[in-house]
């Protein structure tokens, strides 16, 4: 062999495998679906069904910016999510509350409280949400109903200490206390203590509108429905009128039970009686005048019947 084609030989077996080859051999080309990695929910679609993805939804919604749309929609994702808290509280106050205030109102009420919850919460702390946010909904229901009440929270605090007093005498001694018993244990002066009882009594404010139980008539009725009218005439009274005319007008002549009637039934003047029986307006002054002398001597001896 040649020096020269041992040179070659040398030459050739020094060169990389790539470049022996005489076709450069491409890498396989990576799928593009391999390649993908699913990226995760955004925020405002998180699914919350879970325990581990509400604490999750929490952590992002820490994270992120105060006045973002994303931040926005999770809140509002939260809020339905924690709703049935608020119907829970509201309709449990509800049950103690008079039949006027509205259950709606209370919800209502309790929606910013829910609100100002969600803004407030660490997850840090270690407290469930559920727990934190039943207390901010219960202030806020009881901040409305304080704004509703139109009676001063001093009022009401004078009055409660005074009914307790109450109760707990009424246990001790085993009889309603007098007001001098619970003014003595108030250590206030009688007319301090005829303040706080006025002032415990206040004029109450009732819907018209409000729904009651008729167990009678086996349905619902409302205060308005049940308001009387003082214009109309009741049954009742207009028969007391008729046996008390009947009884005044015994034994009276047809001219003297007219002038009666027309003077106090029908509220004719002296004159116009006079006119209608054809009597001067002096005879028909001095026939009532008699009439009546002689009626208060009977009714003198008819007291009992009346």
């Amino acid at each position: 062999m040649s020096k020269a084609s041992v040179g070659r030989s040398a030459r050739k077996a020094a060169r990389p495998p790539s470049q022996i080859a005489s076709q450069p051999q491409n890498p396989p080309a990576r799928s593009s679906r391999a390649a993908r990695k699913p990226a995760p929910p955004a925020p405002e679609t998180m699914p919350l069904d879970t325990p581990e993805a509400v604490d999750a939804a929490w952590r992002a919604y820490g994270r992120l910016p105060a006045e973002s749309v994303s931040r926005q929609a999770l809140r509002n994702r939260l809020i339905e999510r924690y709703l049935d808290v608020v119907k829970f509280t509201a309709e449990r106050l509800h049950k103690r509350l008079p039949s006027e205030v509205d259950v709606e109102d209370l919800m209502s009420a309790g929606l910013f409280g829910l609100m100002d919850a969600i803004d407030a919460f660490d997850p840090e702390r270690g407290v469930k949400f559920e727990t934190y946010c039943a207390q901010r909904i219960r202030g806020a229901i009881f901040d409305e109903l304080r704004a509703m009440d139109w009676v001063p929270r001093l009022v009401r605090s004078r009055t409660a200490k005074m009914e307790r007093v109450r109760k707990t005498i009424e246990m001790e001694e085993g009889h309603r206390p007098t007001d001098a018993e619970v003014a003595r244990r108030l250590n206030v002066d009688p007319e301090e203590f005829a303040k706080i009882s006025r002032d415990s009594r206040p004029v109450s404010v009732v819907s018209m509108h409000r729904k009651w139980n008729d167990a009678d008539a086996g349905g619902e009725g409302r205060e308005v429905d049940v308001l009387e009218d003082a214009r109309q005439d009741r049954p009742i009274d207009r028969l007391h009128r008729g046996d008390v005319q009947q009884l005044l007008t015994k034994g009276l002549s047809r001219s003297e039970r007219l002038i009666l009637i027309l003077y106090y039934y029908e509220e004719m003047t002296m004159k116009e009686i006079g006119l209608t029986l054809d009597l001067s307006e002096s005879r028909v002054s001095q026939m009532h005048s008699s009439i009546i002398m002689r009626l208060k001597a009977q009714m003198k001896h008819r007291v009992k019947e009346l």
